[in-house]
């Protein structure tokens, strides 16, 4: 799912698993963002993901602020729009610790790099910091790393952090801004497989690469993106939305998280979940109906390195009116004896769909 040459992440995972060669259309996961929250982008206008993060002695303690609660997070992210936020640069509040930073009608350069704070927890900031890309990223990279530090001034005591350290939670007391870029343009999926879609998910980011693929973008009461999503919301909504579409799109968020916070048990019991209170409820429901459906993850989020890598996933496709080929477990190792091989992540869809 992770094409050579990409940074292995949910943005290039998804937009691959749904047909699209993230070298050409990914331009950063904030346009995504941003267009799932119903925030407009004008062609000059640069959208980043700004995470709440915790920040100790110059090390980037938690890349989540021990996952603020959404009405916190919402709090600072008024307070900073209050102290930094002007007409052409403002703060969106999203889920949690994923937030947004929005720079309109500006010059600023798209040629920075910046690193996504799930991958250097423990490490330091100093190192990390936005770079430019050549002399023309030069003026931005120093705009936005002026800002983070900035951030830590105005959050550092603000009341809610005072309180999460009294209560021994960590604050979310500097933002992080990462993977930013201008709106893209993509195909719809009825465009290019000729069907009508739908995708449910809690995070932001696959809402918006489904807006972009032109799926009907369905919300469920109690999702989450974290373990203790609504699991058979999830599989009711995704029942519902079959009766008009044919396609549904259903991406979990939970055993992600558990691999980035690197704890075993969690890890286990969201894809349990995943298994009993989702996959379960949908397959007791269609029974022997005329139906296909593929599982697999997006990518590896492996807990010894507690972060994304570009290692194959497993996956299947199945359905009751079709025969399998003798596979009786679903791991990173069984499959590789299975009949449908290696395939790239951009081939995926064809392959579900094809009449076999």
């Amino acid at each position: 799912t992770i094409p050579s040459g990409s940074e292995p992440g949910s943005d290039a995972a998804n937009l691959s698993i749904l047909g699209y060669d993230p070298k050409i259309h990914f331009t950063g996961r904030g346009p995504l963002e941003a267009t799932a929250q119903g925030i407009k982008l004008g062609d000059n206008d640069i959208a980043f993901r700004c995470n709440l993060i915790t920040e100790k002695n110059g090390i980037l303690a938690d890349y989540s602020a021990g996952h603020i609660s959404n009405p916190e997070a919402k709090q600072l992210i008024d307070k900073l729009n209050e102290k930094l936020g002007t007409k052409n640069r403002r703060f969106y509040s999203g889920l949690s610790y994923r937030n947004l930073l929005i720079l309109r009608n500006t010059w600023f350069s798209e040629k920075i790099l910046t690193t996504p704070p799930h991958n250097i927890n423990g490490k330091p900031l100093s190192e990390n910091l936005v770079k430019p890309l050549g002399s023309e990223g030069v003026e931005t990279a120093a705009f936005l790393n002026k800002l983070i530090f900035k951030s830590k001034e105005i959050l550092e005591n603000h009341p809610i952090n005072l309180e999460r350290l009294k209560n021994n939670e960590n604050p979310a007391n500097m933002i992080w801004p990462w993977s930013g870029g201008r709106k893209p343009q993509m195909q719809t999926l009825k465009e290019k497989y000729h069907i009508t879609s739908a995708v449910i998910s809690a995070v932001d980011l696959i809402k918006g690469i489904g807006f972009y693929a032109g799926m009907d973008v369905v919300n469920v009461p109690g999702a989450t993106g974290l373990y203790d999503t609504n699991y058979e919301g999830k599989a009711d909504y995704a029942l519902k939305s079959l009766k008009t579409h044919d396609f549904v799109f259903v991406h979990v968020e939970a055993p992600d998280e558990a691999g980035h916070a690197g704890k075993i048990e969690l890890k286990i019991k969201t894809i349990e979940n995943f298994d009993q209170r989702l996959l379960g409820r949908i397959l007791r429901a269609l029974g022997n109906d005329d139906f296909r459906l593929a599982i697999l993850p997006d990518h590896p989020t492996p807990i010894k390195v507690r972060t994304h890598t570009s290692d194959p996933v497993p996956f299947l496709i199945y359905s009751p009116n079709e025969e399998g080929d003798g596979i009786k477990k679903f791991d990173e190792f069984s499959v590789e004896a299975g009949s449908l091989g290696t395939v790239n992540g951009s081939d995926f869809l064809k392959l579900l769909f094809s009449k076999r």
